[in-house]
């Protein structure tokens, strides 16, 4: 692998490569022994045996539903999920732990976010005299959602646009949120572009004119320090497969008055007070939103990566990935014919680099890279609008973590270097 001299200015702030002998899988190799250089972490991070011993131990001692038996293993099940939500609550700085939701995914605390404002009485309720605001860097997850409430209620989505060098273009922004406006909806940080967005801006105009904020942070919370009370948003949703955690959990926080008074999108067992055959009442929040027996191991994991993640210190990883990623936007903007899609600087970006590579299709590109054993993703990673923001079909990602090293970039210029030589 070749590494160009001086161009890593950032090695005090790489964390220990002795991490790597967490994650098991990363010493796995593919395609007849090539080293697995894993570089798709935005789409799902890899587990450290903490995470997976947690996983096992809870299926193999402690298995039972929760809350509902007096049997030891319920009260032992209860007492791990539970606790689970108390160290979410800590991770975020969450005022209580009741604000904190369990979901299956990010995807899911969206829509239920939408669904509950659908059904809502004044003053939260969204209808056919009120607008949605979104931008046209989302994820389809918080786009899918807010069109479909749109439709359903007539209400008018409206979104801000994005400038050339892959940054919100904000320069409308009384126009775009106004006195109608009754949710601000937007990603922190970008999962196609990697772009940081200007939280404070947008918070405060929101607040001028009474709408209430939903943070996607789902690229933000396993990369860096996250505050919801810093944040001064309503609700914060995040997922816990991009952060070390198990697939199947995922977590929305809102603010408790606002879940005290808004209706539930699922009914079920577990979220209800009383039942009777005219009518029902519900639960106190978190449980009015968790209907049905709850994903409890998967809690867990995300439990016990949150231990993980906190024990090495998320300042530490945030200054460990801005190291990377400032070495890597040097070392791919040296590649001929490459293009970032995106922040060219690694100011005000996340992990997660976008690229196209000359006329090479990207499908094309992430084949011979997994050919050299190099997992990236390819596509329009659920950001359509981006893609056609930039007149492209698709783009290749590139995603880094605590995990990732300077050799693994390095791999990465050689493979990009042996797609061009291959496709002539």
């Amino acid at each position: 692998m070749t590494q160009t001299p001086g161009l890593l200015t950032s090695t005090s702030q790489l964390l220990d490569e002795a991490i790597r002998k967490d994650f098991p899988i990363l010493d796995r190799t593919v395609h007849d022994g090539k080293k697995l250089v894993y570089l798709d972490n935005a789409a799902t991070s890899q587990k450290p045996r903490q995470v997976l011993d947690a996983l096992n131990e809870y299926y193999e001692r402690y298995n039972a539903n929760v809350h509902r038996g007096v049997h030891v293993l319920a009260e032992e099940a209860t007492a791990l999920y539970e606790g689970a939500r108390d160290k979410v609550a800590a991770f975020i700085n969450a005022p209580s732990r009741d604000e904190v939701i369990f979901t299956k995914n990010a995807s899911e605390s969206l829509n239920l976010v939408a669904n509950m404002l659908g059904w809502a009485d004044e003053p939260y309720r969204v209808d056919h005299e009120t607008e949605i605001v979104i931008t046209e860097m989302e994820h389809h997850s918080n786009i899918v959602p807010w069109q479909l409430l749109s439709q359903r209620t007539g209400a008018k989505l409206k979104w801000f646009g994005l400038t050339d060098d892959g940054r919100l273009d904000l320069s409308n922004i009384d126009e775009i949120i106004t006195e109608k406006t009754k949710i601000v909806s937007f990603v922190l940080v970008s999962n196609i572009l990697g772009t940081v967005n200007p939280v404070e801006k947008i918070v405060r105009r929101a607040q001028e004119v009474g709408a209430l904020v939903l943070i996607d942070a789902s690229q933000a919370a396993p990369h860096m320090p996250l505050d919801v009370q810093a944040l001064q948003a309503d609700f914060v949703a995040f997922t816990g497969h991009k952060m070390c955690g198990p697939t199947g959990i995922g977590v929305l926080w809102g603010r408790q008055e606002l879940l005290e008074d808004l209706p539930p999108f699922l009914g079920g067992g577990e979220m209800i007070e009383t039942v009777s055959m005219h009518s029902s009442t519900y639960a106190p929040a978190p449980h009015k939103f968790e209907a049905g027996t709850p994903p409890i191991a998967q809690a867990v994991g995300l439990g016990a990566a949150i231990d993980y993640l906190s024990a090495i210190g998320m300042d530490k990883i945030l200054a460990h990935e801005h190291a990377l990623t400032e070495y890597a936007v040097k070392r791919l903007l040296d590649v001929p014919g490459l293009k970032i899609i995106g922040p060219t600087t690694a100011e005000d970006r996340g992990a997660a680099i976008s690229f196209t590579l000359g006329d090479i299709h990207p499908h094309d590109v992430g084949q011979v890279l997994d050919e050299e054993g190099i997992a990236v993703r390819v596509g329009h990673h659920c950001a359509r609008p981006v893609c056609l923001r930039y007149g492209i079909p698709a783009t290749t990602r590139a995603s880094f973590y605590l995990y990732s090293t300077p050799a693994e970039i390095d791999a990465l210029v050689d493979g990009l270097e042996h797609v061009r030589n291959f496709f002539g």
